[in-house]
């Protein structure tokens, strides 16, 4: 995993394949990364 920073400045762990300026999903539960969109 490693750290994203939203357009919110939230910060969250997000998985390596991820890039920047790609869209996905975050849990509003606990804040965590939920999948792809």
């Amino acid at each position: 995993m490693k750290n994203a920073v939203l357009e919110t400045g939230l910060e969250i762990k997000v998985p390596m394949f991820i890039a920047e300026g790609e869209m996905f999903v975050i849990s509003t539960s606990d804040g965590e990364y939920s999948g792809r969109v």
